[in-house]
């Protein structure tokens, strides 16, 4: 049988057509998921940063410095916020863990939470691996074993005699530096006091003050209060010295050649944030270690820069937690 249409039933018909299509169309919009039609516009709103630890520290330079370089290639605001406590950072990065898995809350990374706090602590809140995802490497930081500028302790053989004679007290601002004590401890054959602290500014005080014997630090905090004689630095503890103290040895060179300890910062987000947002954050990230900026900021604050990508980082990481089991393990650190 044959149907005949005229002009105007083919219209009619055209027009059904179009807008099923539109409805079609509509209705495939509304299934694409919201983290799709945010990367193309992201950032729209300002960002936040979390540091895990009290302001004054490496990491809170860190952050701050990069944070404003961030601001400005992303065109959003970067609100650095501090959110320290718990065990060597674990409340600020829980509450990362806790935000949308949107790119607008950073974490300021670092040894203890990520590292450390694996090796150390039972029953952590967060899985380090499996919670966040590197965006980027940002510094590297040595540290420092720092006595009372008062200290009869004038060399690192010195405060490992007198450490064997009796208890010593030792300052520590997080897991990290907890644990890096009890390995030198290990490491020289002595036993300390350990007194922990919430953050590194209240560790340099009291040692500066005189109520801690002697301290590992970072370097990089502790640095105006070494060049101002407020502390000094018998050892520190990378693979070389400082260019900053070049006087000051090594604890390798002094006698303890498989203690080598540093700090990092980094930023990470959590784990099942969008591919898009992420690379668009390190893209900005890593342009921003590599800038001059960046090397004069490393320059002046004695640290250095450390510009490994996400995956490279997620390499560095899983590597510095299986060395520092090794060095839990060897040296009888039980986690608690």
């Amino acid at each position: 049988m044959i149907v005949a249409t005229s002009p105007k039933g083919d219209n009619m018909h055209k027009t059904v057509l179009g807008a099923r299509r539109l409805f079609l169309a509509a209705g495939l919009a509304l299934c694409v998921p919201a983290f799709a039609q945010g990367a193309a516009t992201f950032p729209n709103k300002p960002i936040r940063m979390i540091v895990p630890f009290t302001p004054g520290g490496g990491s809170d330079a860190a952050a701050r410095f990069f944070g404003e370089k961030l601001s400005a290639a992303l065109g959003q605001p970067v609100l650095v916020d501090n959110r320290p406590g718990g065990n060597s950072g674990s409340i600020g990065t829980t509450f990362v863990k806790s935000q949308p898995a949107d790119g607008y809350t950073l974490l300021l990374g670092s040894t203890a939470p990520l590292v450390t706090n694996v090796v150390m602590v039972k029953d952590l809140p967060y899985d380090a691996a499996k919670d966040f995802k590197p965006v980027a490497g940002l510094t590297k930081n040595m540290t420092a074993i720092v006595v009372p500028p008062g200290s009869p302790y004038r060399t690192l053989a010195e405060l490992v005699a007198a450490s064997k004679k009796s208890a010593l007290n030792a300052g520590t601002a997080s897991e990290g530096f907890h644990l890096a004590a009890d390995w030198f401890a290990s490491s020289a054959g002595f036993k300390y006091t350990h007194v922990p602290y919430k953050g590194l500014t209240q560790v340099l005080t009291d040692v500066a003050g005189g109520y801690l014997d002697w301290a590992i630090v970072d370097l990089a905090g502790a640095t105006p209060l070494l060049q101002g004689h407020r502390i000094r630095a018998l050892a520190v503890t990378d693979e070389a010295r400082h260019p900053f103290f070049s006087r000051v040895p090594t604890v390798k060179e002094s006698g303890y050649p498989e203690f080598v300890y540093n700090t990092w910062t980094s930023i990470h987000v959590r784990s099942d944030t969008p591919d898009d947002i992420t690379g668009k954050l390190a893209e900005a990230t890593m342009k921003i270690v590599a800038s001059d900026a960046a090397r004069a900021y490393a320059q002046k604050a004695g640290t250095q820069l450390l510009p490994l990508g996400s995956e490279e980082f997620a390499k560095y990481q899983r590597e510095e937690v299986e060395r520092f089991q090794k060095v839990a393990e060897s040296s009888g650190i039980k986690p608690e």
